[in-house]
């Protein structure tokens, strides 16, 4: 991924929470968390966060304790559409999406219950968890 695609997958984001969360979005009383790649780090990701009221939590650098709670979603869409093949973007997008609707609330709050204990136990053990 690039930081245009990032930033493309963010205006997504905006969008399809414009009316179901506006108010999160106005006020930004919302964080977002992302890891240290390249893309998130870039200048046009970091001014277009700033030109949109966007507060970034930073990832603390090489935090293999954080990665498996954080990719957790991801690890179940991989799961789900491993073995497919897709040439056009379209399909992916199509296919992501599907498979994320099949996933219950219930598997959404684990994952943040699941950051959250991770990150604690990071912080209690000031960033030395494993």
């Amino acid at each position: 991924m690039n930081k245009e695609m990032y930033i493309d997958i963010l205006l997504c984001l905006n969008m399809q929470s414009e009316g179901k969360h506006t108010e999160k979005w106005r006020t930004s009383s919302w964080f977002l968390l992302h890891d240290n790649d390249s893309a998130h780090l870039s200048i046009l990701v970091k001014d277009f966060l700033a030109k949109n009221n966007v507060t970034a939590l930073e990832h603390p650098p090489y935090s293999t304790d954080l990665t498996p709670a954080v990719f957790y979603l991801f690890l179940q869409l991989k799961s789900a559409l491993k073995g497919w093949a897709f040439y056009y973007a379209t399909d992916i997008v199509k296919n992501s999406t599907e498979e994320l609707k099949r996933l219950s609330q219930n598997d959404f709050q684990e994952c943040f219950q699941h950051l959250y204990s991770r990150w604690q136990k990071c912080i209690i053990a000031q960033g030395d968890y494993f």
